[in-house]
This record gives C-alpha cells, structure tokens and sequence, in this order.
C-alpha cells in the first residue's frame, strides 16, 4: 500500500503524472504533513452531467481523502452564469435560470457519489457558490472583493490575455469570473478553514487571484495545485468521443459505452491515463502497463482502465455483464453468457422483434437478414453469406433458425463482417 500521509500524497501525485502548477511545495508538504488539510475543487453545472475528463480533478479529491484530508466539493451555481472564459475562445452562451438550476441538482448528485460524507475527520461536504454570492449586493461585491484586485494583474493571467488577443475580445461578464472564484476560495476559507484549492491547470489564474484576496483581506497563507488537462495524443480533448462528450450520467452514455470508449484508447493514451484516471497504486499501473507492453493486441492495459473507471463511476455490479456482453460481439457463442449480458446489448444494438409462434416454425435466415438491415436484400445476401454470423457462427448451408438457436431462450445475435452486430428478440 503506498503511503499516502502527509506529504506522501505530493509524491504519489507526481509519479502519476499529476501536478502541472502549485504554490511553494516545501510549505505545502508542511501543511498536509500537519494535516487534516481542508482543500475544494469547484465544477460548474454548464450541463446536466459531468463528463469524464471531470474524472480527473474529482478522482484528485478522493486520493487526497484516503490520504487523511477534508475535500470540499463546490457547485458553482453562481459562477455557471457566468461562465469560465478559460480554455475558450469565445463568450458562453449565458444559461438561464430554470436550466442552471436543474443542472446544479444533477451535477451535484453526481458529485456526491464519488466521496465519503460520513467520516467524522475527512468526511467531504457539498458547498454551492449561489449561497453566498447571491445575497452579495453589486457594492458589497466591489468593495469587498474588487477593491483588493488590480485590473493590471487580471490582464496578465492567461485566461484573459488570450481573449483580448481575438476579434471579439472578452466582456465584462467573463473578466469578472476571476473574482467570484477568488471569493469562493476566500468565503470557503473563513467558514470551513479551507487552505488549499485544486483544478486543472486552466484554473491556475483564477486560484492564485483567490490565494492573493485571502493575504489581502485576512492575512493568511494558502495554497494551490493544478493538474494537468488531459488531451489524447492526436491532440484531442480527453473524454470525447465521436458523437460528443462522454457523460457520467448513464442515460446518456451509458456504462457499455463508457467501458467501449476506454477500452478503445490508444497505447499511448493508456499509458497515462491509468494512473491518472485510476485509483489503482502506481506500481499496480506499471506492473499493468509491463504485461501489456509484452502483448499489446490483447489490450490488457485498456481493459484494466475500463474495468476501474466504470466501476467507480458505475459501481463493480456492472462489470460482469459488459464483458460478458463484450465478449459476445467478439467471439464467444454465448451458450454460457447470462441472460443480463443479452439483455445489456439490447439496449445498445440495433434489435429486432419476432413472434415465438414463427421462431418455432422456423424462420428463413436470409430473410431475417434482410429484415435486419444487416443486408440490403436477399440477393445480396446469399452473394455474400459467407460473411453472416449467426451467435458467432457462420451461417453455412443452414436455411432456417429456430428455438434451438435462440440464447437465453430468446436472443439471436447476428453479425456482418467484424464489426456490424444486430440482435433478435424473441417476443415473450
């Protein structure tokens, strides 16, 4: 088990890849040696879900909770309205009332799943920003915060710099999220004793603009540390996919899909993201990492990735029948596939229904193809039989299936080709 106590946890960090940018590091191995430290990370609800490269700062926050501190977890119900000009390189549309509200609700459902609230020492606590910048009246927000900010020292973070280099430069609005967050780090100071503050390195900027309010305005010394934003190596923003964000919430991507994508990585992705995704030790992840390297294509790596992110977003229950389902699609007949794998793929195959009275008469395969939408008629069909599956096997000289074939008692996978797979469901 790697010692993670006190400072430890710097060094764990740093083997994994995990620190980008941070304030003095002598003073802060102090602080957590001293510990428990009371550190936040905020998440604005810009959507109904977090994806999953907010894995990376929310698995930050529990590491640091088994290593013995207190996470704060903060939904920016204020600062959402806002929007974060980082990383952008235009306005936000602004989002209204009702839709920020709702999103605040199921992010912060999300955000509660991944932490121990219980523990009377290191027991996390959900905070909302709205709470206390609402009530702030626009003078009280200019004397209280603005006051302590220099306009000179806003323009040289990046954030801002890179937006008045464009057309369309940057509006009041977005150049005033600096200091709602530099007041969220300082009100989160006085009511909880919070002492550090974590983010991606986009976050940078708007974290040393907190650490500066609190030296100004209450004299203390705090800290801060950034992780770095993860891109694929074609240079992609990590947690995309083809279709778009890869969510948390199920309902829109679902476990299977989530596991896929993961599964799905590159080499050299995989390399870093196992230890910075996974709560696995790092030698677990070197050890992982060798064993792939001597059998790249049985892609061990990948799935010990998928394995330990979807459980800790999805729960283990899940696993079992992903890969059971997987392995449907990849070359096992399925006389010993349970019937929730069948039942998983399901919901994300292409399906078709028939009538247990014509599976039982038998029912004419080529026909069934084409019914499918695996084939565009049946001539094309029998031209090219050679290149249909039936439950993994090939079609053959075989005219009919019946309810001898069926799985589970009620599933024919069908398959063209590697790569296109549809499933039949027998009617009840």
């Amino acid at each position: 088990m790697a010692d993670l106590a006190g400072a430890g946890i710097l060094d764990d960090l740093d083997a994994r890849g995990l620190v980008h940018d941070h304030t003095d590091r002598t003073a802060l191995a102090e602080s957590l040696s001293n510990g428990p430290v009371t550190l936040y990370c905020g998440f604005d609800p810009t959507a109904d879900s977090l994806h999953l490269g907010n894995l990376v700062p929310l698995a930050l926050l529990r590491r640091f909770q088994l290593a013995g501190h207190r996470p704060l977890v903060l939904a920016g119900g204020a600062t959402g309205m806002i929007g974060d000009p980082g990383g952008r390189s235009e306005e936000r549309n602004l989002l209204d009332r009702d839709t920020l509200e709702a999103n605040t609700v199921a992010v912060s459902r999300q955000l509660a799943q991944f932490l121990d609230f219980d523990d009377p020492v290191t027991g996390a606590k959900l905070v909302d920003n709205r709470e206390w910048t609402e009530p702030m009246g626009v003078l009280d927000f200019l004397r209280d915060v603005g006051k302590h900010m220099t306009v000179n020292t806003m323009l040289a973070r990046d954030s801002v710099k890179s937006r008045l280099d464009r057309e369309n430069g940057i509006s009041f609005t977005e150049f005033s999220y600096m200091l709602l967050q530099a007041n969220d780090y300082l009100v989160l100071h006085e009511r909880y004793g919070c002492s550090l503050q974590v983010a991606g390195s986009d976050q940078w900027g708007n974290i040393t603009a907190g650490i500066d309010l609190i030296r100004r305005r209450v004299g203390a010394s705090v800290g801060g540390l950034t992780v770095p934003l993860i891109t694929r190596t074609d240079g992609t923003k990590f947690g995309k996919s083809v279709g778009g964000a890869v969510w948390l919430d199920p309902n829109q991507t679902s476990p299977y899909e989530m596991f896929q994508f993961l599964f799905n990585v590159g080499d050299d992705d995989v390399a870093q993201l196992l230890p910075r995704l996974t709560l696995l030790e790092v030698e677990v992840c070197r050890a992982i990492l060798e064993r792939h390297a001597a059998a790249p294509h049985q892609r061990h790596a990948q799935r010990e990735l998928a394995r330990a992110v979807v459980a800790m977003i999805h729960g283990d229950a899940v696993i079992s029948d992903i890969e059971a389902a997987q392995s449907l699609l990849f070359g096992r007949s399925g006389d010993q596939v349970p019937p929730a794998a069948y039942e998983l793929l399901a919901k994300e195959l292409g399906t078709t229904e028939v009538h247990r009275s014509d599976i039982e008469a038998g029912v004419d395969i080529v026909g069934l193809l084409v019914q499918s939408g695996l084939g565009a008629s049946k001539g094309e069909v029998r031209r090219n039989l050679s290149g249909y599956r039936i439950n993994g096997e090939a079609v053959g000289e075989r005219a009919t299936v019946g309810v001898d074939d069926c799985r589970a008692g009620r599933y024919l996978l069908l398959q063209r080709g590697k790569a296109s797979h549809h499933l039949v469901v027998v009617a009840h």
